[in-house]
């Protein structure tokens, strides 16, 4: 099944070739449901393409002819945007629709244009790899995406937030990125519903011989702004500037006053949950909690248990 926006754009250059397509047609050729095309189709119009729906005995979708003898399907500007958006997809990536959505894209370059759509889509470069650490996402993510295709079953142990090891069977629906992380989201069979997975907490993943038929899923949530705003309350830090760049990841600098010549004033958003001490104590001893008073008892807690475990001679080894 290739991605969407590889889906989109081989749509709109069928759309271009054939005077007319049913929607089942379509939904046949890219292994989706007509669900699924009538949604790419709500995408493709939204985006400028004027697309029609002609029912009836020799019916389906076609552009309006007017719009394809009158106008260029694709500005220079849209050309840049597919192209740094698949340039930039394949990279994270790698599988032949990809590539060859980007051929296509690249055949419908008018030549006196090619330099100047080729440098604005070079402009912006997204990789999501990591600096350090071993293959292990690249290699899920190419199981994930092969059992996509043939619509395979996943197995893996999966470890939850609270450390909790369960395994899984899962029928997988798609891949998400969301804030450099992989997920992928399926039905799982163990609780008989859809899940959203992140691929740094499986092990042992693997595609399974068993097909299933695919089923129409639902959006993953992915925004939980809202709900992490009920939920924050704000906190004093006093920082050194070594570790200002990696606060501001975190919070915006508008909460942020110098306090001398090398000490910054934070007013961090919290939440009491231990990811939330956990990032605190990840900036070692440049990062003091002034208030409020029970976070810094429960600080002082924590780095206590954690000298205690150093402090056990009967720990070390050798």
């Amino acid at each position: 099944m290739p991605m969407k926006a590889d889906r989109l754009v081989s749509i709109i250059m069928i759309l271009l070739e054939k005077k007319r397509v049913g929607a089942q047609e379509l939904a046949d050729l890219f292994e989706v449901s007509p669900r699924t095309i009538y949604r790419d189709m709500e995408a493709i119009s939204m985006a400028g393409i004027p697309v029609r729906s002609i029912s009836g005995v020799g019916g389906g979708f076609e552009i309006m002819p007017g719009y394809k003898v009158d106008q260029k399907v694709f500005s220079a500007d849209d050309l840049s945007a597919l192209l740094m958006g698949l340039s930039n997809l394949s990279g994270m990536i790698r599988c032949d629709e990809l590539v060859n959505a980007l051929a296509k894209v690249r055949s419908i370059i008018p030549a006196e244009q090619s330099g100047t759509i080729e440098l604005k889509a070079s402009q912006v470069r997204i990789d999501l790899t990591p600096w350090m650490g071993s293959g292990h996402i690249q290699s899920c993510l190419e199981t994930v995406k092969t059992a996509l295709q043939e619509h395979k079953l996943l197995s893996f142990a999966y470890m939850d937030g609270h450390g909790s090891r369960t395994e899984r069977t899962v029928e997988p629906c798609q891949l998400v990125l969301k804030s450099n992380h992989w997920y992928v989201q399926g039905y799982c069979r163990l609780r008989n519903d859809y899940r959203l997975f992140r691929l740094s907490r499986m092990s042992g993943l693997e595609m399974k011989q068993e097909t299933f038929v695919p089923r129409d899923y639902p959006e993953p949530v992915l925004d939980f702004g809202e709900i992490l705003e009920t939920m924050q309350t704000e906190i004093k830090l006093r920082i050194h500037q070594s570790v200002l760049d990696r606060v501001l990841e975190l919070c915006t600098y508008d909460r942020v006053t110098p306090d001398g010549d090398e000490h910054y004033i934070v007013r961090f958003p919290f939440i009491e949950r231990d990811y939330y001490y956990d990032m605190l104590l990840s900036f070692g001893d440049q990062c003091e909690c002034l208030e409020p008073r029970h976070v810094r008892e429960e600080m002082k807690r924590r780095i206590q248990r954690l000298s205690a475990l150093y402090e056990d001679q009967n720990r070390v080894i050798g």
